[in-house]
C-alpha cells in the first residue's frame, strides 16, 4: 500500500498507532558489507560504522516520535507530511551575505541547491531522505571534516601556550632539517618547537577536566610521487579543470597530460599544501607559469574549503538556537588571500589562471570580465628595433607595466566576481604601491587597513622587483597585517575563530615568496615578519658558476674587501673605504671615463653630495633624472667633459641604457641582479671606438664587498671562488675573465 493511501485510510481514526511491522535488516542505512566493499581502509570503515550507529539511534528516536499518538488530526497530518519532504535550507553563506557591488549578479548565486543539500538534515527528515542525503554527500563531508586534510589541521585548532611562547620569542625555538630534492635542490626546513614551561612540568597526572586538542606541530614535507586529487585534498569541484588549465606547462616540459603536474610543481605543492612558508629564489621566465599555477591552485583550493565549511555550518545553525565553539569558522574580516605582484600584466596572468582553474569556458561566469580586460591590458612599452633591449628586459616589461592597482575577487560555486569591495572579497590582488595608497601613513585621516586583519595566505611573486620599485611600500604593508580592526564590518563574532580573537592570526598565516635572486633583504622578511607555526622552507642552492664568467673582455677585475661589524655599520664603512682607498686613485687623468654603479639610492645621494662638496668633475643619471638631463650627461661623459658618472641601479633596471665611453667601472656595491655585472662590463667593448678614451688596454672593473654581501658575491664570483676569497688574508683580489 502506498504511503498516500495509507495516510487517507488512517486519517479518519481517532488515533494513529505504531504499526507492528519490524524494520527489515536490508533497510538499515549502511551495512557492513557495503562499507567494506566501498572502503578497504580500516580507518574509513571505523568512521562509517560510527556514522551508522549514530543514524540508527536518530531513526529510532524519530520513529518513536512519528508513530506516537497525536493529540489531534492536524498534528498527525503535519507529522506525516514532514516525512515526505526535505527541509529547505535558506541560510546563506555568511561570507557571501554582504551587499553586491555589481548589478550583473543575482543575490541567489550562493544559495544554489547543491550548496544547500550538503548540509546536515534535521531530525524531522524521513529515514529515506536521511539515507539519500548521507549517501550522496558522504564524500563531501569527509573531504571537509577529515583530520588528514592539511587545511583542517592548520586552522581548526588553537595553539598550545608553550608553542605561543616559543613563537613570540626572538629567536624562535625550532628544529632545523635539511633535505635535497630532485628539482628544488637543497632545502633548509625550520619547525617551531614548544618551550618547556613550569605549568607543563607541574601538570598533574590525573585530571577531571577534558583534555583540549591543540594544533599539531609542523612536519617535514614530502615529495609527491603520484598525483591523487583525493589524497592531496583538492576540492572535487575543480578536479575536472586541473589538467586542462595546466596543459600548457605540461606540453612545455614535453610531458603527457596524464602527469597532471610537472616535476617542479609536484615538489612545490608538496610544501605549499603542507601550509608551510616557502622562499624559492630560483624563479625564471621559463618556470614562472608553473609557479604561478601552483599558488593560484592552492589559493582557490583554500578558499573553496573555507566557503564550504561555512555553508555546512550555516545549514546546521539554521536548526539550532545557539552557536557553539564548533561553528567558529571565520576571521575578523572576510579577505583570506593576498597576492602581491609588481605589474598589472602579472595580475592579469594571475586572474586568468584562477579563471581557468575555477570557472573555465561554458562552465561558469566571470562578472566584470570586460572591464577587467580593459583595465589590465594595453599600455605595453614599445621596444626599439635598433639597439634592442636585452631579452630579460623585454620579457619582464611585456604587457601592462602600471604598478598602481588593486583588485578584489569573490568566489562562489559557479561564479567569479571581480571588482568587489575589499570587505566582501575572498582574494585580493594588488601591488605594494596600490595597497600603500589605501593604508596611508600615520596621522592621515582617510586610511584603511582593516581588510588585512585576517589574511591566511600571503603570496609575493617577483619579490626582487619590489626591491627595485620601493621596498618601503612592501614593509609598510606587512607591518599592517593582522592589526586589530577599528570597525566591526558586520562580523558575527560568535563565528570568529578563537585564535583570531586572541590575536594569533599571524601565527596561522602562510607566506609564499618567489624571486629570481637570493637576497638577504627578502630572507629577513621570512625571518622577522613570518611566524607560521607550521614552519618554513628555504631553498638554498649556492651558484656554482658566477656571472663574471660571462664577461667577454679580458680585463682585470678587482674585488676590495673591507670589514664591517653589521649591515648597518657596513654603510658607513663602505663610504669611508671608497673615499680613502679607491677614489684618490681613480681621480688620476689616466683613469678617466669611470662609471660608478650604485645599487642603493641613499648611497647615490651621499656620493653625489660628496662629489659636489669636493668639486669633482662628474655627471649623474638616476631614476628621477629627466630625459634631457640624461642625454646631456651621456654626451658629456662620452666626450671626456666629465671624469665620473654616477649611475644608479634602478635607472638601469627600468631603462637599460647602453652607456658609451666607459673605460673603468666601480661597483660601489655588487648588483642585485648578478647578470648586471657582466652586462655593464661588456658595455666597455664599445669604448674601443672612442678616440677620447685612450688605449684598449686601459680598462678595469672594481667592486667593494663586505662579509654581509656574501649572497651577491656568490652570484657574481661563484660559490667556490667566494670561499677562497673569504678564507684569504689579503683584502684585495684580482681575477681575469678566464681565471678559475
Amino acid at each position: 500500500m502506498s504511503k498516500g493511501k495509507k495516510f487517507f485510510k488512517q486519517k479518519g481514526k481517532k488515533g494513529f498507532k505504531k504499526p507492528n511491522k519490524k524494520v527489515k535488516k536490508d533497510d538499515k542505512i549502511v551495512n557492513k558489507k557495503a562499507i567494506f566493499n566501498r572502503y578497504k581502509d580500516k580507518q574509513k570503515v571505523e568512521e562509517e560504522l560510527a556514522k551508522k550507529r549514530l543514524l540508527e539511534k536518530k531513526l529510532q528516536a524519530q520513529q518513536q516520535t512519528n508513530y506516537s499518538e497525536s493529540e489531534g488530526e492536524e498534528d498527525v497530518y503535519d507529522q506525516l507530511v514532514s516525512c515526505f519532504k526535505v527541509k529547505k535550507v535558506t541560510s546563506a553563506d555568511s561570507d557571501d551575505s554582504s551587499s553586491e557591488s555589481d548589478d550583473d549578479v543575482s543575490m541567489a548565486a550562493d544559495q544554489e541547491p547543491e550548496d544547500q543539500d550538503s548540509s546536515e538534515n534535521s531530525e524531522e527528515d524521513s529515514a529515506e531522505e536521511i539515507q539519500n542525503v548521507i549517501t550522496e554527500d558522504l564524500a563531501a563531508e569527509n573531504e571537509v571534516n577529515t583530520l588528514n586534510d592539511p587545511f583542517t589541521k592548520h586552522v581548526q585548532f588553537d595553539l598550545s601556550d608553550e608553542l605561543v611562547v616559543s613563537l613570540s620569542n626572538t629567536p624562535i625555538t625550532e628544529k632545523i632539517f635539511t633535505k635535497t630534492w630532485t628539482v628544488l635542490g637543497n632545502m633548509s626546513i625550520s619547525i617551531p618547537q614548544p618551550v618547556e614551561t613550569l605549568a607543563k612540568k607541574a601538570k598533574t597526572k590525573i585530571s577531571i577536566l577534558e583534555e583540549k586538542v591543540f594544533a599539531p606541530l609542523g612536519t617535514v614535507p614530502h615529495t609527491i610521487s603520484k598525483v591523487d586529487f583525493n589524497h592531496l585534498h583538492i576540492k572535487s569541484q575543480i578536479h575536472g579543470n586541473i589538467v586542462s588549465s595546466n596543459k600548457n606547462n605540461l606540453i612545455k616540459r614535453d610531458l603527457e597530460l596524464s602527469e597532471v603536474f610537472t616535476p617542479l610543481q609536484k615538489e612545490l605543492f608538496g610544501i605549499i599544501n603542507n601550509y608551510q612558508d616557502l622562499y624559492y629564489p630560483h624563479r625564471t621566465f621559463s618556470n614562472a607559469e608553473e609557479i604561478r599555477y601552483m599558488y593560484c591552485l592552492h589559493a582557490v583550493n583554500h578558499m573553496l574549503k573555507t566557503r564550504i565549511k561555512i555553508l555546512h555550518h550555516n545549514a546546521k545553525l539554521s536548526k539550532k538556537s545557539e552557536v557553539t565553539d564548533e561553528f567558529r569558522d571565520q576571521g575578523l574580516v572576510r579577505p583570506k588571500v593576498l597576492i602581491l605582484v609588481p605589474f598589472k600584466d602579472a595580475a592579469y596572468r594571475v586572474v586568468k589562471t584562477i579563471i581557468e582553474i575555477l570557472v573555465p569556458k561554458e562552465a561558469g561566469q566571470v562578472v566584470n570580465k570586460n572591464r577587467f580586460e580593459e583595465d589590465f591590458t594595453g599600455g605595453e612599452l614599445i621596444m626599439p628595433n635598433k639597439n634592442p633591449k636585452p631579452e630579460d628586459y623585454e620579457l619582464l616589461f611585456s604587457g601592462n607595466t602600471d604598478d598602481t592597482f588593486r583588485l578584489g575577487m569573490t568566489l562562489t560555486k559557479k561564479t567569479l566576481k571581480l571588482y568587489t569591495d575589499f570587505y566582501a572579497s575572498d582574494i585580493l590582488i594588488a601591488s605594494p604601491l596600490g595597497l600603500r595608497m589605501i593604508i596611508g601613513a600615520e596621522g592621515e585621516e582617510d586610511r584603511d587597513y582593516d581588510f588585512l586583519a585576517s589574511i591566511e595566505l600571503l603570496v609575493m611573486d617577483q619579490a626582487d622587483v619590489f626591491l627595485m620599485q620601493n621596498w618601503d611600500h612592501l614593509l609598510h604593508t606587512l607591518d599592517h597585517l593582522h592589526l586589530q580592526p577599528k570597525k566591526t564590518h558586520g562580523t558575527d563574532f560568535s563565528r570568529v575563530r578563537s585564535w583570531a580573537v586572541n590575536g594569533w592570526s599571524k601565527y596561522y598565516r602562510q607566506t609564499l615568496v618567489f624571486s629570481s635572486v637570493s637576497l638577504p633583504e627578502i630572507k629577513s622578511i621570512l625571518n622577522r615578519k613570518c611566524q607560521n607555526y607550521a614552519g618554513k622552507v628555504l631553498v638554498t642552492n649556492p651558484p656554482e658558476v658566477g656571472s663574471m664568467q660571462q664577461v667577454l673582455l679580458q680585463i682585470p677585475q678587482l674585488f676590495h674587501r673591507f670589514n664591517a661589524a653589521s649591515p648597518l655599520a657596513a654603510v658607513d664603512a663602505r663610504f669611508e673605504y671608497f673615499i680613502k682607498e679607491i677614489l684618490p686613485k681613480q681621480r688620476d687623468t689616466l683613469m678617466g671615463h669611470t662609471l660608478i654603479y650604485v645599487p642603493s639610492y641613499f648611497d647615490f645621494v651621499r656620493l653625489r653630495n660628496y662629489f659636489k662638496k669636493e668639486d669633482i668633475s662628474f655627471v649623474q643619471i638616476c631614476e628621477y633624472s629627466k630625459d634631457a638631463k640624461i642625454a646631456r650627461a651621456r654626451d658629456m661623459f662620452f666626450h671626456s667633459e666629465a671624469h665620473f658618472m654616477l649611475y644608479s641601479e634602478r635607472v638601469h633596471f627600468f631603462r637599460r641604457f647602453r652607456i658609451k665611453g666607459i673605460r673603468h667601472i666601480i661597483f660601489y656595491q655588487l648588483p642585485t641582479y648578478p647578470h648586471f655585472y657582466s652586462e655593464m662590463c661588456n658595455l666597455m667593448q664599445e669604448s674601443n671606438q672612442n678616440r677620447f678614451g685612450g688605449t684598449a688596454c686601459n680598462m678595469s672593473a672594481a667592486a667593494l664587498l663586505a662579509r654581509h654581501d656574501a649572497a651577491r658575491a656568490a652570484a657574481v664570483l661563484g660559490a667556490a671562488r667566494l670561499a677562497r676569497l673569504a678564507a684569504a688574508d689579503r683584502p684585495l683580489h684580482m681575477y681575469m675573465t678566464d681565471d678559475k
